[in-house]
């Protein structure tokens, strides 16, 4: 690390991680009868009502903004940084993540008088590109706090030497980035939290870049100064399409919030962790903390918290099963919460949740079920969605994704799910209904201009 211009403080970091993984192999668990389950979250509606909303602009005014951007999209073929994919049009304009984002940052600026600086975690793979978009943006300016951090590296670890795994073909391959857990350890190095409180900011709020519906909230920021808080996880009810994500639990032994990652469970409690009732409020990897606070954790520990190591096992190209089997050693931003005494959750609606890991998700981001609005909100009528599964084979990768779909997705108004089993193309104007089924043909077919597609596929042109 130290060979590749790499800093103490991410090799202090790895150490840890390194140290751990190789000292226990029981590291990780969390087991059930270790945790209590988390019940009676308040709620965003109860919240609410409880806030004066005239004065909560000051509280507000006293909160920054941090988007984790380290992200390249790989899981949709993107060798780019996942914020720069189109999303929608908006008055003929086509709009990315981050122009999205940059939008709800201007428009809470202009329309609320608040400074709300945003800072960008990029990774060495997404700084230049994102960097160049916010430079030229025509509105959205900022000097006195820094407009990125970026997050750091490490080296992906032979499974079977214990060694850093090598890769000729492509050296950058033999890099991963720590996990969002990370982004403590990077602020801290930064220096950002001293820019911040220099400016008179109090509190932070950070959350995912592909989280559109993670905006700014002067609510959430009056009901998290109330509540003198350190730290605050916004979490969302479970459904059963949530069972296997990191959840909440509380330690039995002292009382504290812990987030538990499906990594952590042990298999004898699978069933258990996975009960959306006994468990209900999954992780929305969306945070608020008090910069003092903060500061203070982080100096208590060198900049490098003691979070759970999580093990993730891939290979050292993800694309490629056969190459090398290696391990990446993480740590999850949400597992802070384990640390800070005094630690709250508030229970948000998927409003506040909509994240694009798939084109599935794209796919109902780009269809008739949202309404982009001129403060840069995406707007649905229920945020319940159709249930989506397109063959990966034809639709995982974005470039096949657009092929398939030259013209736009086609309205998902009436549906209730969407399965599509083969190689389809779709003209303009198509309307998909109820549980919409297009079978695999065995060769490619085509959807013409103004079809409805349901359970029986594409409906036939006359009566029968």
């Amino acid at each position: 690390m130290r060979e590749h211009g790499m800093s103490e403080m991410a090799v202090s970091q790895f150490k840890r991680l390194y140290e751990d993984w190789i000292g226990n192999d029981e590291a990780g668990w969390i087991r059930e009868d270790d945790i209590e389950p988390v019940h009676d979250v308040p709620s965003f509606h109860d919240v609410y009502k409880t806030i004066d909303h005239d004065k909560a602009v000051h509280a507000f005014a006293k909160t920054a903004f941090l988007k984790l951007n380290g992200g390249l999209g790989t899981s949709m073929g993107l060798d780019q940084a996942k914020s720069l994919l189109p999303v929608r049009r908006h008055k003929a304009r086509r709009m990315r993540f981050i122009d999205i984002i940059l939008g709800q940052v201007v428009t809470a600026r202009e329309r609320l008088n608040v400074p709300l600086p945003l800072t960008l975690m990029n990774s060495f793979r997404t700084s230049a590109d994102t960097m160049r978009v916010l430079k030229h943006s025509k509105k959205f300016k900022q000097t006195d706090v820094p407009m990125e951090i970026v997050q750091h590296q490490e080296p992906k670890i032979d499974l079977e030497t214990g060694e850093p795994v090598s890769f000729p073909d492509d050296p950058n391959m033999e890099w991963c980035p720590p996990g969002h857990g990370d982004l403590f350890s990077t602020i801290w190095e930064s220096g950002l939290l001293d820019t911040l409180e220099e400016q008179g900011f109090k509190y932070l709020f950070i959350s995912n870049s592909d989280n559109l519906g993670a905006r700014p909230s002067r609510t959430l920021a009056q009901y998290f100064e109330n509540t003198g808080a350190p730290f605050m996880m916004e979490v969302a009810n479970r459904t059963y399409a949530d069972r296997k994500g990191g959840h909440f639990v509380r330690d039995r032994k002292t009382g504290q919030l812990m987030l538990r990652e499906m990594t952590q469970v042990h298999p004898d409690d699978e069933e258990m962790a996975q009960d959306i009732e006994r468990h209900p409020y999954f992780n929305t990897n969306s945070i608020w903390v008090r910069i003092d606070a903060l500061r203070d954790k982080l100096a208590e520990y060198d900049g490098v918290l003691p979070l759970p190591v999580i093990r993730n096992y891939k290979t050292v190209d993800p694309t490629d099963p056969s190459t090398t089997k290696v391990v990446q050693l993480e740590t999850a931003m949400g597992a802070a919460v384990g640390l800070f005494e005094g630690a709250i959750c508030v229970q948000v609606d998927r409003m506040r949740f909509l994240p694009v890991k798939t084109t599935d998700d794209l796919f109902i981001m780009r269809s008739d079920r949202f309404h982009l609005t001129d403060s840069y909100e995406m707007e649905d009528g229920n945020y319940i969605f159709p249930d989506i599964k397109l063959n990966p084979e034809y639709y995982k990768n974005i470039e096949d994704f657009n092929e398939r779909f030259p013209y736009s997705v086609p309205s998902l108004a009436a549906a209730n799910s969407v399965t599509i089993e083969g190689d389809w193309t779709f003209g303009q104007n198509v309307v998909f209904y109820g549980d919409a089924l297009l079978k695999d043909e065995g060769k490619p077919s085509y959807v013409p201009n103004g079809e409805f597609v349901g359970p029986q596929g594409v409906e036939p042109d006359e009566w029968r």
